[in-house]
């Protein structure tokens, strides 16, 4: 297997690929990670640190064309191979590609993916580790051509469905979803819908769905769209402006950081678009949707316009769709009449994929 995977600067792809190796090889698994940015700073020891993107464009170019032709070299020794590099950069030399087309044609990756994390994290990250003059809205920006970029690469050279987006969350399941995309991709990927805002104050209600997803994450490929949700700060930033209050503290990677309601605000648009567009995308790559519609207090289906929305963009696109319908009350026909199945308990609806042969 080969892949190569992108991500903005802040998603600190590196630390987390290198967790991955070791999984790897924990699991007898010869897989290498070549660190782009890495080589270059080892190639030309006169660059300082985070300093890289000062020097001419065609010093840079020909940096990077030497490291990877090094790579090219170097992957030819192991079984399975990993690029951390970038898709594009935005600098003072303007928006620019971070590759050579013809030297990624010729190391015929199998996946190209995507890797994201929450604005906050990325700005946390970008203000421990780098100095970049940098805003929310440019965190918002440089995460939208990252995946564009990188999807236009995997369609051309390889086609459509070797393009992923995935979420390089803190949690236990992130890191088995990606050893398990590059060495299982025979496993089936599911997308993971269920009600999320209007839920949030129901702690036994969350305990129900974070048990769903452990149970559906043991045996499949799952995309979680909660992984990233910036949706909070979108709300949080609401609550501030209407209190007077200029500033707000959420919880970020490494701990609390502060934001300017302000700078919270500039991005609610685009918090709210891209968590539409990229929904939306999740579905596409996977090969199924698994719903669970748990029951609220009062006996009413946890049933949002959300699921509802997922539900049905997955039946229009052809995927396999499951509805684990938890709840006393009956589904109306427009669940019933496009889902493939309905169950009544996560448990059944485990036993159905073992039965179709989705899980052994």
């Amino acid at each position: 297997m080969r892949a190569i995977v992108t991500g903005q600067v802040g998603v600190d792809k590196g630390p987390y690929l290198d967790q991955l190796q070791e999984l790897a090889k924990h699991n007898g698994i010869d897989l290498a990670v070549f660190h782009v940015g890495q080589m270059m700073y080892a190639e030309a020891p006169d660059i300082p640190r985070n300093r890289i993107l000062n020097i001419p464009i065609t010093r840079l170019n020909a940096l990077r064309r030497s490291v990877f032709k090094e790579i090219l070299r170097g992957a030819e020794r192991h079984e399975h191979v990993i690029i951390n590099t970038h898709a594009t950069f935005r600098w003072r030399h303007g928006l620019f590609a971070a590759f050579d087309f013809d030297q990624i044609k010729a190391f015929h990756a199998d996946l190209y993916i995507t890797l994201l994390d929450n604005a906050q994290n990325v700005h946390q990250r970008l203000l421990r580790d780098h100095e970049i003059d940098h805003s929310l809205k440019d965190i918002m920006v440089w995460r939208e051509e990252e995946l564009l970029a990188t999807e236009i690469l995997a369609n051309i050279l390889k086609g459509y469905g070797h393009f992923f987006m995935l979420s390089r969350s803190l949690n236990r399941r992130a890191l088995p979803i990606l050893h398990r995309l590059l060495f299982e991709p025979k496993t089936k990927k599911a997308y993971l819908s269920f009600p999320m805002s209007h839920v949030i104050d129901l702690p036994q209600t969350l305990g129900q769905i974070e048990l769903f997803k452990q149970q559906i994450s043991h045996h499949l490929i799952t995309f979680d769209p909660a992984e990233v949700d910036e949706f909070n700060l979108h709300t949080a930033a609401l609550k501030a402006m209407s209190a007077g209050e200029t500033t707000i503290t959420v919880e970020a990677a490494d701990g609390p950081v502060t934001l300017k309601t302000a700078d919270v605000a500039q991005i609610s648009s685009d918090i709210m678009g891209q968590i539409y567009a990229r929904d939306f995308k999740m579905i596409d790559q996977s090969d199924m949707i698994i719903s669970l519609v748990p029951e609220l207090p009062g006996g009413k289906p946890g049933l949002s316009s959300g699921v509802e929305r997922e539900l049905h963009h997955a039946y229009e696109g052809g995927k396999e769709v499951y509805v684990v319908w938890a709840c006393s009350a009956i589904p109306s026909p427009f669940i019933t009449e496009t889902a493939t199945r309905v169950f009544t308990s996560t448990d059944k609806a485990i036993e159905y994929f073992r039965q179709k042969g989705y899980i052994h």
